[in-house]
């Protein structure tokens, strides 16, 4: 095949440095057929050999210029300010991240023709009649929330190709991140330590490269609006908490369980929550793994 014959996609991942923007650079990193740029906020890049420019997603001359040099045919952002908690004080930030960063990449993918992917997330809900499909109204319950579903209206109204893949309780391997919770309640229940879950959140977890594959499913296909990337199996924090003590043969008796309220966070959560995936399957072919199968690979991967 020449290089005429291969037509390359174009991909820009932002938020490159982040437990999915690693995911997904892996992924595409392999691939002939596509040209792929990171970017993110920090000035240097976790992976060695990959093409990366320092980018703010929250300064717009920065952010667009990137995009303008570059010319995307398809914009993933994997970049956002996660934590609950914190935006209920650091709103400024949250909302220039967020929301700004989301408009300002519309406005370049406007101007390019570009397909921009977000991810969002089931708190735009407020968790009393989960789980939810892509048609139910949104009601977010803290200033995180908020911002997140501000920035799919940012999208909607935008006169762009976009596709919004709302995703919950991400897990998985990344390899340059902090411990995500699957790791997190091995380390701590080896270590011997007694942890703290709720039993009264229901979410269906949703495996990290299982959203890597909605993405690229999004890609292939050019699909648009909004999709709903998740796992098959719902079940409590508690409940998962005790199936990857039990995979790992740990000691559940160091595990107790709390109810949400016991934690006197600062920002509410949505609690009978989580994701209807049947759009995705249907439209996309988004097979995601069980539970099991995912500890399996995590298992095999980081060596647990």
């Amino acid at each position: 095949m020449t290089s005429i014959d291969l037509i390359k996609r174009r991909i820009l991942v932002v938020g490159a440095n982040g437990m999915l923007g690693q995911r997904v650079i892996e992924f595409y990193s392999v691939l002939n057929d596509v040209e792929l740029l990171a970017t993110s906020v920090e000035d240097k890049f976790v992976f060695e050999g990959l093409e990366y420019v320092q980018s703010d997603i929250s300064n717009r001359t920065e952010i667009k210029k990137v995009i303008k040099d570059f010319c995307p045919d398809f914009i993933i952002n994997a970049a956002a300010f996660t934590n609950v908690d914190l935006s209920e004080t650091e709103r400024e930030l949250a909302w220039k991240i967020n929301v700004k960063g989301a408009e300002y990449l519309s406005e370049s993918a406007r101007v390019l023709d570009s397909h921009l992917i977000h991810i969002s997330t089931d708190y735009v809900f407020d968790g009393k009649n989960g789980p939810y499909s892509e048609n139910d109204i949104p009601n977010p319950l803290g200033y995180y929330a908020r911002t997140k579903l501000a920035s799919e209206n940012v999208l909607k109204i935008s006169g762009i190709k976009y596709t919004i893949l709302r995703t919950n309780v991400l897990y998985g391997t990344a390899k340059y991140s902090r411990p995500d919770f699957v790791k997190w309640v091995v380390d701590s229940l080896r270590a011997k330590k007694t942890i703290r879950i709720v039993d009264d959140q229901i979410n269906n977890p949703t495996f990290i490269d299982d959203l890597v594959q909605g993405i690229n499913k999004t890609v292939e296909l050019r699909k648009e609006g909004i999709y709903n990337i998740g796992g098959n199996e719902f079940l409590s924090r508690f409940d998962f908490t005790i199936m990857i003590a039990d995979f790992f043969n740990l000691d559940k008796s160091l595990i107790s369980k709390i109810k949400t309220e016991a934690l006197n966070q600062p920002a509410r959560r949505p609690l009978k929550s989580g994701l209807i995936t049947i759009k995705a399957q249907s439209e996309l072919g988004y097979k995601p793994h069980t539970i099991i199968q995912t500890l399996e690979l995590m298992k095999n991967e980081l060596g647990l």
